[in-house]
Order: structure tokens, then sequence, then C-alpha cells
């Protein structure tokens, strides 16, 4: 079997950096579309907080996108960090265990 080698992941942060820079808006801009305090969109963008299904949907519609991006995003970016607990193979016991 051909080893795959997984795509590369980014925090959301990041995506939403990108979209206020192509859009010309600032942090303040989006957490006024969003009716959020612009700390909670820099913890979002800093990776200091996850996208919650509330903020997918409010990401989603100041970007007009889907909620399911946005979640699509923070999904990816936590299964492509290392999880010590988690096995890596089928069948293999957790190192807690």
């Amino acid at each position: 079997m051909e080893k795959r080698t997984p795509a590369e992941a980014f925090p959301p942060g990041d995506f939403i950096r990108e979209e206020l820079a192509a859009r010309g808006w600032t942090q303040e801009h989006l957490a006024a579309k969003m009716n959020r305090p612009p700390k909670t969109v820099g913890r979002i963008i800093n990776g200091h907080s996850i996208i919650t299904r509330g903020m997918a949907l409010e990401l989603a519609a100041a970007f007009g996108t889907t909620a399911q991006y946005w979640m699509n995003l923070e999904a990816a970016w936590k299964l492509s960090k290392p999880d010590r607990k988690a096995p890596r193979t089928v069948g293999e016991r957790r190192n807690d265990q």
C-alpha cells in the first residue's frame, strides 16, 4: 500500500487573517459584524480559542460562507495535532492503559 502524505493543516485563525486582508477588514470590523468583542475575534485568530458551532455560524454570516466550512477547518486543525493518548493503529493500546 502506498504511504500517503497528509495535507498540511492550518489553524482556522490563519484563514480568518487571510480573509480579513483580502477584504481590507480589520479584526474590529469583523468583531462588529459578528456582534462580538474584538478580544474574542483576536483570541480565535491567534489560536487561543476554538471555533464553536455558534462562532462558525457567525463567521459564515460575516464572510458569506457556510458554518460547515469553519467547523471543517477547526476539525482538520485539531486532527492534525498529535495526540499521545490516541492509538496509532487499530488494536494498539493507548499510553495510559
